[in-house]
């Protein structure tokens, strides 16, 4: 596992790289950002869980996303944002936590 961002809810207007038209989602590419932070803008009417739409995660890069979230408390299940790139969100000690796999 190896860290790869923190990302950040905002409602202040960001250069967003990314819309994410299922989830009404507005996000910055953290690659471009020197300390990794992901800024996160929701739309009205994101279907997105309101714990990610109010507190900051941090996101982790894995080598099998399955055999991670196995047993652990899912908040949103193994989908594909952006093509070649697997997430889910779980909860660890009620704050969410990104896991990410490059497929």
């Amino acid at each position: 596992m190896q860290f790869h961002h923190v990302g950040i809810p905002t409602s202040d207007k960001k250069d967003f790289d990314t819309y994410l038209d299922d989830a009404k989602l507005h996000i910055t590419d953290a690659e471009k950002s020197p300390f990794k932070v992901e800024w996160l803008g929701f739309e009205a009417g994101s279907p997105m869980p309101e714990l990610l739409k109010t507190t900051p995660h941090v996101a982790f890069m894995v080598e099998d996303l399955n055999a991670e979230i196995e047993g652990k408390d899912i908040l949103i299940e193994p989908f594909e944002p952006l093509p070649g790139l697997r997430c889910a969100f779980i909860i660890h000690d009620g704050a969410p936590i990104e896991l990410m796999q490059k497929v």
